[in-house]
């Protein structure tokens, strides 16, 4: 009995070590990666070349592009163009400016000289102007430049008057009577005034009369009067004050002026 332990010890089967049993890391490394690891290493791969060329052909398209974005360029401002009017020398811009007041029927404003001496800068055009009224008033010719009801023009001098009204004596239908005058005062200092009331002030009718003075372009409807009938009611206009030489109805004479 005492030799058990021992005799069932050297019947019992011989334990294996469990290393025995684990795969064997030294013959994986030996025989390399799966081709399911290969083939996703290689479509990393595929991927990162893509987008290399992605990047690089973006790069290229920026290094082509204008500088600034279509944003910027749109929010941008519009420079005002300058035409062939620009490039004009500072005396030939008097002299284009001086025919084409000399050859105007009225008055000219900035804006429209600059626009009729082909796109030269507005500014330009007003030094241009006060250069040539200086020039005129020192030249012995017998010319003014005048700035007349927010424009300017081209006139003859005033101790001319009489020489250039004998140029005009043989129009004598178009000059206005007496009664024409009379109609076309009481309108400039009255206005805006009704028909009525200027026949009222001179005493007789003056339908016909008002029709001419429209008719000239010194007159003009500029309204209804807040009365029985609302009747029209009439004032000066723009040419009225180009053909007295006034640059607005504050220069008409004052009762003092016309008595003294």
């Amino acid at each position: 009995m005492g030799n058990q332990p021992e005799d069932a010890l050297a019947e019992a089967p011989e334990m294996t070590a469990p290393e025995e049993h684990l795969p064997d890391a030294s013959s994986d490394d030996d025989e390399g990666p799966s081709a399911e690891v290969l083939a996703e290493a290689a479509a990393a791969e595929r991927d990162a070349a893509e987008r290399r060329d992605a990047s690089a052909k973006e790069q290229a398209c920026a290094d082509e592009a204008p500088e600034g974005t279509a944003e910027e360029a749109a929010a941008a401002p519009d420079e005002p163009e300058e035409g062939p009017g620009a490039l004009l020398s500072d005396s030939e811009l008097r002299r284009v400016i001086a025919a084409l007041l000399f050859a105007s029927p009225e008055a000219l404003s900035e804006s429209r000289l600059a626009q009729l001496a082909e796109g030269a800068p507005k500014a330009r055009v007003k030094a241009a102007l006060t250069q040539l009224e200086s020039e005129l008033a020192e030249s012995p010719l017998p010319f003014e430049l005048r700035k007349l009801a927010g424009g300017w023009r081209l006139m003859t001098a005033a101790e001319m008057s009489e020489v250039v009204a004998r140029l005009f004596q043989a129009r004598k239908a178009e000059r206005l009577s007496a009664a024409g005058l009379e109609t076309l005062a009481v309108v400039a200092y009255r206005q805006p005034v009704t028909k009525a009331e200027i026949e009222a002030i001179r005493g007789v009718q003056c339908g016909p009369m008002l029709r001419t003075l429209v008719d000239r372009g010194l007159v003009k409807v500029t309204g209804r009067a807040e009365l029985p009938g609302s009747p029209l009611q009439y004032g000066t206009t723009r040419d009225f004050l180009d053909r007295f030489g006034l640059g607005g109805l504050e220069e008409l004479p004052r009762d003092g002026e016309l008595l003294g």
